[in-house]
C-alpha cells in the first residue's frame, strides 16, 4: 500500500512554525512526510528537518517524497519522546521548531494488517512500532475486567466500558480473541441496540482506548511536550496537533503550567517562589479547521491545534 496522511491544519502549521532557511526543525510524527514537505520546502540547503517516527514503514515512505527538496535530512526511527536523546546523539544544541501530529495515519488505517481498524478483519496487533511488544490481542486476552474497563472507561470515554469488559472477559474464556472482527462482533454484542443505531461505530471508542493503551501514547505525550519545550531555541516555537480531549487536556495544561510557573499560593501579593517562564503564549483558543478542509477531509474534524513558543 501507498503510505497515504492527509495532513491537517497544513496552512495553519507551516505559518505557525514560521520556519527560517536556515534552521533546524523536527517533525516528531513524521508519517507520509505531509507536513514535513512544507517545511522543508520553507528550508534551504543549510537547513535541517529531523523526520522521527515508530514505524519504519513511514520512515521509508517519507524518505523518498522529500529526497527532491534540497536541504539536509535525518530521519530516525524512535519515539518522539525521546527527543532529547535524539538530539544528543545527532550532536545538536536544540531546534528552531518542532510540530507533532498525533492523528493515526491513513496508511495505518487502511492498511487491515496493522489492526487499527474496525472495519475490516485482521490479527488484533494496533503497534505504530512492530518491534514493540505489547499488541492489542495481549490486552484484550490478558487484561482483567477491571483493567479492561479502566483503559476503555478513560482512553476511549467509553460510556458501556464495564459491560464491553465484561463481554470480552466472558467471550475469551471460550477462546481467544485474535481478530479485529471478533472484538468487533463482542463490542457490538455488549452495547444494547438503541444505542448502536447513535453515534459513531459502535467499535470506534473501544478500538481507540486499546491503540492509545498498546502504544502508551498519552504517557509519551505527556514526557514530550516538556521535553521538546526544553529542546527549543529562543525564539523556536512547538506546534502540536491533537484529535480528542485527553491529547488536548494534556497539552493545554502543561502549555499553562509552563506559561506560569508560580508556585505562590495565590493569596500572595507578590511571587516569592522566583520561578518565571520561558516560554511566550502565540494560541489562546486552539486553531481549529475551517468548513472547506472539514469538506476536503472529514477526519479533520476533531483536530485541534495549540502552539507555544521559547522566549527570545
Amino acid at each position: 500500500m501507498e503510505f497515504k496522511h492527509v495532513s491537517v491544519l497544513y496552512d495553519e502549521c507551516m505559518k505557525g512554525l514560521q520556519v527560517k532557511p536556515e534552521g533546524i526543525y523536527a517533525d516528531g510524527t513524521l508519517g507520509g512526510g505531509g507536513h514535513a514537505s512544507g517545511i522543508c520546502s520553507l528550508l534551504g540547503p543549510e537547513g535541517l528537518l529531523i523526520g522521527i517516527d515508530r514505524d519504519q514503514d513511514a520512515l521509508n515512505a517519507a524518505a523518498g517524497r522529500l529526497e527532491p527538496f534540497p536541504c539536509r535530512k535525518e530521519f530516525v526511527q524512535d519515539n518522539y519522546s525521546n527527543i532529547a536523546e535524539i538530539l544528543d546523539k545527532l550532536e545538536l544544541p536544540g531546534i528552531d521548531g518542532a510540530l507533532l501530529d498525533l492523528g493515526v495515519s491513513s496508511f495505518q488505517l487502511d492498511n487491515f494488517e496493522r489492526g487499527f481498524s474496525y472495519m475490516q478483519e485482521a490479527p488484533l496487533d494496533m503497534r505504530m512500532n512492530a518491534e514493540d511488544a505489547l499488541t492489542a490481542e495481549e490486552v484484550v486476552n490478558t487484561y482483567s475486567k477491571d483493567a479492561l474497563t479502566e483503559v476503555i472507561k478513560t482512553y476511549g470515554e467509553e460510556r458501556w466500558a464495564s459491560r464491553i469488559s465484561e463481554f470480552i472477559v466472558k467471550a475469551r474464556n471460550q477462546e481467544a480473541i485474535r481478530t479485529t472482527a471478533k472484538l468487533v462482533d463482542v463490542i457490538k454484542a455488549a452495547i444494547p441496540a438503541s444505542a448502536r443505531r447513535e453515534g459513531p461505530h459502535p467499535a470506534k471508542r473501544t478500538f481507540q482506548a486499546i491503540r492509545i493503551e498498546v502504544n502508551d501514547e498519552l504517557g509519551h505525550l505527556e514526557r514530550a511536550v516538556e521535553a521538546f519545550c526544553d529542546a527549543l531555541r529562543p525564539g523556536g516555537r512547538l506546534c502540536i496537533i491533537t484529535f480528542h480531549s485527553l491529547e488536548d487536556r494534556i497539552v493545554k495544561e502543561y502549555f499553562n503550567r509552563r506559561l506560569n510557573p508560580c508556585t505562590c499560593p495565590k493569596e500572595f501579593p507578590l511571587c516569592t517562589c522566583g520561578k518565571v517562564t520561558d516560554m511566550v503564549k502565540v494560541t489562546g483558543k486552539p486553531i481549529v479547521s475551517g468548513k472547506e478542509e472539514l469538506e476536503e477531509n472529514p477526519r479533520a474534524r476533531s483536530a485541534k491545534l495549540r502552539i507555544i513558543e521559547k522566549k527570545r
